[in-house]
């Protein structure tokens, strides 16, 4: 071999070797950190909401908080009714959900997932301040747009053979792909489960005392736990009766909102158990007569009531 082959040979080595070493690697702060880099190596449930009032309470009922920041992500460890979690915001909608919760999985030792928040109500027989336990989850807005091929009818690519609900005008609802570690192939879904032991736990609480008045506002009525029926998640702020009326309808939807799938794939992906409390803030177009959503007025009564449900679902938790 000549004396050119092997120095581009060594060259070409030297380069690959460079670059593995990068891999994985990335720079904040003046401070190179690896992205497997486990932050913590205690077994913990990893406890999140979407943003910041889902997570006062239960922030402020953490014992012995220690924080870490990935990628501009606050985690807090510490100890919730004596189990090691890890609190964080899993940020609004369902491409922060994905890829904070992939985060959580990789920098530290999860055993479980659970989510408390806020969520719009589908099932006209719940109201605002109740709490819900969807026993699984879907994406509702993973959609084939169809093609109008007449005023108000419209049609599916023959191709397109999974989009099997009833639609709502051009909106087709589809199954969406996932892979996992149990099922490397890619495989078409929808429903994505909570854990049956998880559920199992949540039915077993019983005497939450759930709020039905905050800064001078009151329910009507006193809130209640609902374990069980589905909930559904998109990308999109709902609130509009006709869409709520056709969610119900198609999904047997109890509630909706704009993470809780996502979340539900990743933890299926990966392997981890997960479970959801969903307190209903408002009724996604539900509401009577013409008024204005009801969230901005109940967000705290539903959000405190989200955390209590979870709280006392740790507590039981073996």
């Amino acid at each position: 071999m000549t004396t050119m082959r092997w120095r581009t040979l060594l060259a070409a080595g030297a380069l690959a070797l460079g670059l593995s070493g990068c891999v994985g690697v990335y720079k904040g702060t003046g401070v190179s950190i690896n992205s497997s880099t486990r932050l913590d190596d205690t077994p913990r449930i990893a406890v999140l909401s979407a943003f910041q009032p889902e997570l006062t309470l239960l922030l402020a009922r953490l014992q012995g908080p220690a924080k870490h920041s990935v990628n501009g992500v606050e985690f807090t460890t510490g100890t919730l009714e004596g189990k090691p979690v890890v609190l964080f915001l899993s940020g609004i909608s369902m491409t922060n959900a994905t890829m904070n919760t992939q985060l959580v999985l990789n920098r530290f030792r999860i055993t479980h997932i659970v989510f408390s928040g806020i969520a719009g109500g589908v099932n006209p027989k719940l109201h605002v301040g109740d709490v819900t336990v969807p026993a699984q989850w879907g994406q509702y807005l993973e959609v084939l747009m169809a093609r109008e091929t007449a005023p108000g009818r419209y049609s599916k690519p023959p191709f397109i053979k999974d989009a099997t609900f009833p639609n709502f005008g051009m909106m087709h609802p589809r199954p969406v792909e996932v892979r996992s570690a149990a099922k490397p192939e890619i495989e078409r879904k929808f429903w994505f489960e909570a854990d049956p032991k998880m559920l199992e736990v949540a039915r077993s609480i019983r005497n939450v005392d759930l709020a039905n008045c905050s800064a001078g506002k009151c329910l009507p009525r006193k809130p209640q736990l609902v374990v069980g029926g589905n909930g559904v998640s998109g990308q999109a702020f709902m609130d509009n009766k006709a869409y709520r009326e056709y969610t119900f309808k198609t999904f047997q939807a109890n509630v909706l909102d704009m993470e809780t799938a996502a979340v539900g794939m990743v933890a299926y992906s990966n392997g981890v158990p997960y479970i959801a409390f969903r307190s209903l803030s408002d009724l996604a177009g539900g509401g009577d007569g013409d008024g204005e959503n009801e969230m901005g007025t109940f967000m705290g009564i539903a959000a405190d009531n989200s955390a209590k449900v979870m709280l006392a679902f740790l507590a039981a938790w073996k």
